[in-house]
C-alpha cells in the first residue's frame, strides 16, 4: 500500500478507537437500563448492516489482487466482522430469578 494510504488508515484507526469509546461511554451511561442498551444494540446491527450492504459492497474489489488483498487481510486480521445476536435460552439464563412473581397460569407450591 502507498503512504497516502496507509495515512488514510491510521487516520481511520484514530476515528473509529474514539468511536468506539464514545459507544462504550454511552453504553456505561445507560448501565442497567435494558431498553435503552437493547436500541444501541439495534441501531449498531442497523448501521452494520446498511454499510454492508451499500457502502461496502459497492467498493468491493474488481480485479484478482485487490481481491486477493482484501481476502488477505480477512484472514490476518480476524475475519468477517459479525454482529452475534443472543440466544433467548442465554438472555434467560443471565437473567437473575425474583421468586416475587408468579409464574404465568401455573400454580405455585410454596
Amino acid at each position: 500500500m502507498n503512504q497516502d494510504g496507509d495515512l488514510g488508515l491510521s487516520q481511520l484507526q484514530i476515528k473509529l478507537q474514539a468511536l468506539a469509546a464514545d459507544l462504550r461511554c454511552l453504553a456505561d451511561s445507560y448501565q442497567g437500563n435494558s431498553l435503552a442498551l437493547l436500541a444501541l444494540l439495534r441501531t449498531l446491527e442497523q448501521t452494520h448492516r446498511e454499510i454492508r450492504e451499500h457502502s461496502f459492497q459497492a467498493s468491493l474489489p474488481d480485479n484478482r489482487q485487490q481481491l486477493y488483498a482484501l481476502l488477505k487481510d480477512i484472514e490476518e486480521e480476524g475475519g468477517w466482522p459479525y454482529i452475534e445476536r443472543m440466544r433467548l435460552r442465554e438472555l434467560l439464563e443471565n437473567m437473575p430469578l425474583d421468586n416475587s412473581i408468579p409464574n404465568s397460569g401455573r400454580n405455585r407450591r410454596e
